[in-house]
């Protein structure tokens, strides 16, 4: 069963590796008529390309977005939309020797497991460079829900290894995030989190953290019973990334520490809208959007790729030691931040469309 697409009635197809000439993405399902300018695609993907700063890959890809097809006067027609980002930066000798050998915590050696042979440059569809192309349909559907239900997407990084923010995620703000590298919306947590990495950076070594996402002005009613749980959907979209190990929505976790009594949120009447005093749900109950913000977090392990002589085998299962080289993020985190938008986005606008089918 193919793996690369994504969706039901909003349905996407990502396509290339890192090191390919092109990646990009096919979209199917955009509603026709539906206004959107190349210049709001670029903007996310400015969002999430290399090289933004120290903090980043030294790899510098300009991710100039290119209309394939699908947007005609500023419009979509209703037909397939594809998008187009050119690799220009490939560095592909870096990768000669990880021909014959498996990289410690990388998809080497479980693509070859998988398919009996594998595009070991830059780890080829395994490569967070693929997010590109769901960055790229995440913008159109953030148009969606922004034009037709005012929906509002907002992710941040809310810790680093041990460096952590409390700040509410009903008080953050866009400026509040871009504010600075990290895309803390605590300035300062933010810069003890650069401090942070760039320590790691110079070490050779990587630290992973938590992004969490706030979903504003959603509709009641999305998501469907059983195994189309809202939750279990983003569940799904965000596991989905590369070195996303965990998910957990409202409460998460914290949840066992607390009896039904404290759990429960207590339902209200607040003017013509029935909400809820708490959110320990974090918006979605029983798999269905209730109508509150929709409040999840994702765990990122640390980058797998460090500059620290590590113990692996090659292909024949031969001893070795690894030394890498090249150009990597010693932390995923800032640049993760769009691409947990856009996946959060790409989960709505297709549960948003699906729902104009359930209602006559």
């Amino acid at each position: 069963m193919a793996g690369s697409s994504f969706g039901s009635v909003f349905r996407i197809t990502t396509w290339g590796e890192s090191h390919g000439p092109a990646l990009g993405v096919v979209i199917d399902g955009c509603p026709a008529g539906l206004k959107i300018s190349e210049k709001e695609i670029q903007k996310e993907l400015d969002r999430r390309k290399p090289g933004q700063s120290l903090m980043t890959t030294a790899r510098k890809e300009e991710d100039r977005l290119e209309i394939l097809s699908g947007i005609f006067d500023g419009k979509a027609t209703g037909t397939p939309i594809s998008l187009m980002i050119e690799n220009k930066n490939q560095a592909s000798k870096d990768y000669e020797k990880l021909a014959t050998t498996y990289r410690p915590s990388h998809a080497d050696f479980t693509y070859d497991a998988k398919y009996g042979f594998r595009d070991y440059r830059g780890g080829g569809r395994a490569s967070a460079r693929e997010t590109a192309g769901r960055v790229a349909a995440g913008a159109i559907a953030k148009k969606i829900l922004k034009s037709k239900a005012k929906v509002e997407i907002l992710a941040y990084v809310k810790q680093v290894h041990e460096i952590r923010t409390s700040i509410k995620p009903e008080t953050v703000t866009l400026t509040q995030i871009e504010k600075n590298p990290v895309r803390c919306p605590d300035q300062s947590a933010a810069k003890k989190m650069a401090v942070l990495i760039e320590k790691m950076k110079k070490a050779g070594d990587s630290v992973g953290g938590i992004i969490e996402c706030v979903i504003k002005n959603v509709p009641a009613g999305l998501g469907s019973p059983v195994f189309n749980k809202l939750d279990a959907r983003l569940a799904q979209a965000m596991l989905s990334l590369p070195a996303a190990k965990g998910f957990e929505i409202g409460s998460g976790f914290e949840a066992v520490l607390m009896t039904g009594s404290q759990h429960n949120d207590p339902l209200l009447k607040k003017g013509n809208k029935i909400v809820t005093k708490t959110n320990h749900a974090g918006g979605v109950v029983g798999g269905i959007s209730n109508g509150m913000d929709i409040v999840f977090r994702v765990a990122f392990k640390p980058t797998a790729t460090i500059f620290k002589k590590q113990q692996t085998v090659t292909k024949s299962g031969k001893a070795t030691k690894l030394l890498m080289s090249g150009r990597h993020d010693p932390c995923v985190l800032s640049r993760a931040v769009p691409i947990v938008e856009a996946m959060a986005a790409l989960v709505l606008a297709d549960e948003y469309l699906i729902q104009k089918t359930v209602q006559l």
